[in-house]
Parts: C-alpha cells; structure tokens; sequence
C-alpha cells in the first residue's frame, strides 16, 4: 500500500505476533525477562493491524498437537480452584459465575490468543491525532430480548444496559441522506461489470432497468419482488414448512418461483457472511426468517416472530469486546478502568494487571493448552499449556473447557469416544472480517449507498459502520470525517458441500498471505467507489485482517442436517456432557454462534463442576 500502511503496521498483525507457538521469535526473550507472566505496561494488542483474528503465534502450537506432538506434562507449578481453557465470552462468563458462587476461589484462565475476549476482538486505529475503534469479531448483542435469563443478568451485572442504545445508536442517520444497499453486478455472470444503487429504496422496476441483467431475468427480479403469490398453493402451513426444510433457496427461486438463472446468481452468495454457504445448502424456511432483502417467500410462508422484530441496534463501537472488558473490569477492576458501559469504550486495558502474582484471578494469555487430564490421586485435575515456547503444568479442582469444541478431544483424550465424535461434529466455520481505515466516507455519500453486496468477488461485501456514539466516543457522523470500513470473506467453494467445505476454507485461508487481502481490499474499493474520487492507494491508511479460520460455531439449520427427534441423542448434546471435574463451554456447545450461547453455556458448566 503507497505511504499510508507502514511496514510497523504489517508486521504488528503478522510475523512478530507474540503467541504461543514454539516458532515466535520473541519466545526466548519473553521466557528469560517474564518468567513472573505479568505483561509489560505498554502491551496493547488492540492497536495492532495487518494480520489479526487467528494470528500467527496462537494456532502453530495446537496444530502440532493434533499432528501428534506430544508436551509430556512436568510437575505442577501452582494450584487453582476452576481452570479456564479459553478467554473468550464464554470463558471469562465461566470465571465470572464460578467467583460468584465461590468468592474466594483461585481462579487461572488460559487463552492462546494475544488478546482475550476470543471472537469478541477490538480493532484500534489511530488518524489524525484520533482513535476510531471497530470490532474484529463478534458484531452485536443480537436481540437481547431473546437471551436467556443468566444471560440477560450478566449483562446487567456487568454494567450493560441495552436499553440506552436506543439512544446511542443513530439509527436515522444513513437513512436521512438517503442511503441504500448497491450491487457490484460482476462480468461472468452479467453483461458487464456494474454498480447500481437504490436496492429496496427505488421501485423495483427501476432498480432492475439499471442493471445489466437480461430483459428475462429483470422481468422475474421484479415479478418475484412484486407479485402476490402463494408458490405452495393448497399446502397447510405446517405442509409447506415440511417441504421447504428439505428444500435449498436457490431451489426454490428455481423450480418454484421459476426465475431465470441471473437471478439465481444475483444471489447465490448473498447470504454467504450470514450463514458461510452458498444459497443451494440453505433450507427456503431459513429465508423465511432472514430478514436480508431477498425476494419470493412472503406469500408463501409469512414469517411469524422474528429476530428482526427487534431492531439490530444493541451494538459498541467494538462490537462485543467491550462485553469481554466488562467482564475483565468485573474480575480485576485495576485492569480496566472506569465503571459504566459508557467509560469501558474509551478505556485503556492495562493488560500488566491480568497476570501478576497474588491475585485471585488470573487470565494468563499466549498460552496454548495442550493437554487436560484428571491427576490419578483425587478428583484433581492436571493442565499443560505451551507459554512462549516452555510447556507448564498446573493443577485444578475444576475446568472448564471454553474453546473449540473440536480441539477438546486433542487435549482431553481420556473422554469417552462418543463424546470425542460429538465434539468433532462441530466444524467451526472460517471467516474474515477486514477493517479498513479510511479518511472519510464521503465517496459513499455522493454514490447514495452505505453497503455494496459484490456478486461474484474475494469480499462479499463492505459496509460503512454501525452509527453509534458512547460516552467519550463519537461516531464520525458527518461524511467528511474518519471511518472504518467493513469488509466479509468466506470463501465459497461451488463444488463442495457440507461441513468439508469449511475444512476447505480453513486450509485456504491460513495459506492466504496478506498481501491477497490487500489487493482485494484496494481493488474492490476502487470498483466501488472510484466514480465517486475514492483512490484506494490513497485513501486507504490501514488495513486490519482478523482472520478466523475457526469462526463461527457450527449451524444445525442449514439443508444437510438430519432431524433430530431426541434433543439429547444431537452430536453436541453429547459433546457437552460433563467428565468428571471436567465441563465443556462456549457457544458450540449450544450450536449457536452469538454471545446468548456463549454465556449461557458457561454458567451451564459451571453448575456441572460444581456439583461434580
């Protein structure tokens, strides 16, 4: 990138990522100056870009131990009431209910990351003298009203109160300049390459004379958004639901609506950073639901209740990272100054508090766990993780495991194989979310448009950001100041289906250097938005790739999933029993990648240890 992304700036979120692996080249120095594990004062992993999410230095190490590296555990160095293996959500949510519960208790979490707060990741960036703040991972408290109780009470307990977003979050402001949703028509699919913008803001007629589809494909866009018709005539309710579970979306505009192949390809990937799939695997009912501008179900299965009855509003500047830091604030309050959700935002992390001799609590990162086992005398429980190269032990009373569902049978190996096959049902799905600082967004303006959805590119999409503003933190309203962009990849795969294309995407993206995702950020930036004057060597000043290639957790409602009569015969209903002193966490375990799971399984966890 021209002048604008330093060498400083590539290197922070790729090569000397400090993490656990035995290759980091900062393990010898951090192993012979911190043996106490306490950070320095001036670490702070949210001001990294280039290569974030799943960096390199948190993944090498537990990948080697699922390649058969054995860590032979040493003698433990230290005793805790409740080890935590993962410093997400669900993690920290688990250390939450257990000191709650057990105030005096000792408690260790572990996390191989740089940064806690898992998929919950914080992006800082600095321009003109300015912090803008975008979140790396997990977007937004989605409908709050849908949370369990112990999760709608942590949250509160915490210090979240959604209600105040209503007033934090603009929710006029894009609208009131008129902006909409555009499509970058793409050149294999279309007559030719093109932008057109006013997507369910025009009527229909007009959008589709603008675009390069066929006169027979802009006849069908517009019938299928325009014509009142039951495609399902003479099936009851229940019939039709019966049938469209078992039938994919892309089926359906087919032999249903009977539209012409454009169409299909107009929306083939549109929903590909909601469900990570192509719409021939997603069920026609999960459309019914989804409330994404596409077209042809209205008439045939009116939606009865719906996430998307409640606005989608209830989100910080960082997303759900500031959920993270207000669970840390509640553990080790000298880590994370301040004491409401408003101050949280503009607060910096003190990440030399999270670990230092003498505290009750303790969140140890860069540390990969490797293997989790009970001691053999007693109910305890032995713990060995890799930190900066040298493998440790500790010994616990209770653990929870809070990270994958698919790496607990590397580290626990003494579960019983039925548990192990159901943790290895859930295959996580990779994603990436890209942050983009540019200098204003006054290209999206002029163009009328804050969202492009691309047909057929690397990105599938940029957005501008959620308009909120909170406590010290304000959102650059006007279109002449600092935005941070938004921009999805998942990488779609025409000819695989099922979970071995996740695999697939994960094997794809960890091999994907960042120069790949430079040129794809420029060059559809540039698509986008250079009628407008937008110059991506110019315009763009940092780049932030939070890499996930084990993003969200698996989703049992897409076309492949068997009927699953017996809620306790489902692969993750055994994944998540209890072994022992040994409980499972995290949003997998609910099969449901949001922050409700993520937190509702932990306190589930920790009530089984306790009993235990």
């Amino acid at each position: 990138m021209k002048n604008r992304i330093t060498r400083r700036d590539f290197l922070n979120g790729t090569q000397i990522a400090i993490g656990a692996s035995v290759l980091s080249p900062w393990g010898n120095v951090l192993a012979s100056v911190n043996k106490s594990f306490t950070l320095p004062a001036d670490y702070y992993p949210p001001a990294k870009t280039g290569m974030r999410g799943s960096h390199d230095g948190s993944w090498e190490t537990m990948h080697a131990r699922v390649s058969g590296k054995a860590f032979p555990a040493g003698a433990a160095e230290d005793t805790y009431d409740l080890v935590v293996v993962g410093g997400g959500i669900s993690g920290l949510s688990a250390a939450h209910f257990y000191r709650s519960q057990k105030p005096n208790a000792r408690v260790l979490v572990l996390d191989n990351h740089d940064d806690f707060g898992g998929h919950a990741k914080r992006n800082e960036f600095s321009i003109d003298g300015e912090t803008r703040i975008g979140y790396g991972g997990t977007e937004s408290i989605d409908t709050p009203s849908s949370y369990s109780e112990v999760a709608r009470d942590l949250l509160k307990n915490v210090g979240v109160e959604t209600q105040r977003f209503y007033k934090l979050y603009d929710q006029k402001l894009y609208s009131s300049l008129k902006l909409s949703k555009s499509i970058m028509f793409d050149d294999e699919n279309f007559a030719r390459r093109k932008l057109v913008g006013g997507y369910n803001q025009v009527p229909w007629e007009e959008f589709a004379a603008q675009t390069p589809m066929s006169d027979n494909a802009r006849a069908d866009f517009v019938r299928i958004w325009t014509e009142k018709r039951d495609y399902l005539p003479g099936l009851s309710r229940e019939e039709k639901y019966a049938k469209l579970r078992r039938t994919s979306y892309y089926d359906f505009l087919r032999d249903y609506a009977k539209v012409d192949q454009e169409v299909l390809e107009l929306y083939r990937r549109w929903g590909m950073s909601f469900w990570c799939v192509g719409i021939d695997e997603v069920p026609a009912t999960a459309v019914q639901s989804y409330d994404g501008g596409m077209p042809g179900m209205t008439h045939t299965l009116p939606r009865v209740g719906h996430r998307g009855d409640e606005p989608y509003i209830f989100h910080f500047p960082d997303g759900n990272a500031s959920v993270a830091r207000l669970i840390v604030r509640k553990l080790l309050p000298q880590a994370v100054p301040g004491r409401t959700m408003e101050d949280v935002v503009t607060a910096r992390v003190d990440y030399s508090q999270l670990d230092r001799a003498g505290q009750d609590t303790r969140i140890r990162l860069n540390s990969t766990v490797v293997n989790v086992g009970h001691a053999g005398r007693g109910d305890d429980v032995d713990v060995t993780y890799v930190h900066s190269g040298d493998t440790h032990t500790v010994r616990a009373r209770h653990v929870v495991m809070a990270c994958y569902n698919s790496a607990v049978p590397y580290i626990c190996p003494e579960l019983p194989e039925e548990q192990k096959a159901g943790l290895a049902y859930n295959v996580k799905v990779p994603l990436v979310y890209t942050k983009v600082l540019v200098p204003n967004w006054r290209p999206f303006a002029e163009l009328g448009t804050d969202f492009v959805y691309y047909t057929n590119d690397f990105f599938k999409q940029v957005e501008l950001d959620y308009p909120v503003s909170i406590g010290d933190y304000q959102f650059g309203s006007s279109p002449d100041q600092p935005m941070v962009l938004h921009m999805c990849h998942v990488k779609h795969f025409p000819d695989i289906k099922g979970p071995d294309q996740w695999r697939a995407g994960r094997r794809h993206l960890l091999t994907t250097p960042f120069s790949v995702f430079e040129h794809h950020v420029k060059d559809q930036l540039d698509q986008a938005l250079s009628g407008a004057g937008f110059d991506a060597d110019r315009d763009v000043r940092a780049i932030t790739v939070n890499r996930w290639a084990h993003g969200y957790s698996y989703s049992n409602d897409l076309i492949w999933e068997p009927e699953w009569p017996d809620p306790a015969a489902t692969p993750w209903a055994k994944a998540r029993q209890p072994f022992g002193r040994i409980a499972i966490a995290n949003s997998d375990a609910g099969v449901a990648a949001n922050t409700n799971s993520a937190i509702t399984q932990a306190h589930r966890a920790v009530n089984e240890v306790l009993r235990a």
